[in-house]
């Protein structure tokens, strides 16, 4: 079976985008170049790897199955090609997903520094909840990501980067300010604005309120961090979400932490990749870079 490389790279563009017309730019070539290298491999294979919905290609039963391996193969191309080059300078790009709280306090930090010492190197970037950053990992949509909390799944590698907390919060003017602790039983009459299910930082208050509180009342559940703290800020509402996430909204007065000692909300940011996947010099790079950046952070924060 005399596939090609180029193949494969035409068949993994086309089915990320969904599109001959979007994969042609991506890889520089002409429509009809893409459609006839598409033909070919169909050919080789004796499988139809996509149905067309409309203007969209969507992958077919095969093309499902060929999407992964096809990616392993390119990866495994490209770290040939780096080393037989013997490229001191490291170059290429890599698709990471991230979960909101490290995009929005951590991730402009990292890219800033690879920029600085590595900028050769194209961070690809997606940002969603933990659970939506894991599933992108596991089919292949990205090199690795950076996920809230626990992942227990055996295809997976996880890899610790930093240490962070969940805190209870409210407006100053919430009655609970003035309690030195927050008792469980005011914690269930209280109403609650949330993350999504799904969320890792959802997942990780979850798991701390079980066995504690039997009956929560959740008001409102919102994906954006901004709407949640803005609920709190101008209503009668307690939430839960990473210190990172309030620090500053703390530091202005806008918003206080509430002591909940029963509530262990302690948790872990970490890197996920597949198990299966080769040798990445680009994915050990950014994350010795993402651990210096860690360790700058708490130096720093031991100085204040």
């Amino acid at each position: 079976m005399k596939y090609t490389l180029k193949q494969m790279s035409v068949f993994d563009a086309v089915a990320s985008l969904e599109s001959v017309s979007g994969a042609a730019r991506k890889l520089s070539m002409t429509q009809s170049a893409v459609s006839m290298s598409l033909q070919q491999l169909e050919s080789l294979l004796g499988r139809p790897l996509f149905i067309r919905q409309g203007n969209r290609l969507m992958l077919s039963h095969w093309g499902h199955w060929l999407r992964p391996r096809a990616r392993k193969l390119l990866a495994d191309a490209q770290q040939i090609a780096m080393g037989l080059h013997d490229q001191h300078l490291l170059s290429g790009s890599l698709s990471m997903g991230a979960s909101q709280t490290a995009a929005e306090h951590l991730l402009g930090d990292l890219i800033s520094r690879l920029d600085s010492d590595f900028p050769q190197i194209h961070i690809e970037l997606m940002v969603e909840n933990t659970e939506n950053v894991i599933t992108a990992v596991q089919e292949y949509e990205v090199d690795f990501g950076i996920i809230e909390g626990r992942s227990d799944d055996a295809h997976l590698v996880l890899e610790p980067w930093l240490d962070d907390h969940l805190v209870v919060i409210a407006a100053p003017h919430h009655p609970y300010g003035k309690y030195g602790n927050v008792s469980l039983s005011q914690l269930e009459q209280a109403k609650w604005v949330l993350r999504e299910q799904g969320a890792g930082t959802r997942r990780i208050f979850d798991a701390a309120i079980h066995g504690n509180l039997d009956r929560l009342n959740v008001w409102r559940e919102y994906e954006q961090v901004p709407v949640l703290k803005a609920l709190v800020k101008n209503g009668p509402y307690l939430s839960a979400l990473p210190y990172l996430d309030v620090e500053r909204d703390v530091a202005a007065g806008q918003l206080i932490i509430l002591s909940t000692p029963k509530l262990n909300m302690k948790r872990q940011l970490s890197f996920v990749w597949r198990a299966d996947a080769t040798e990445n010099p680009l994915r050990d790079c950014v994350i010795s870079e993402a651990k210096r950046l860690a360790r700058h952070r708490h130096t720093s924060q031991e100085k204040i």
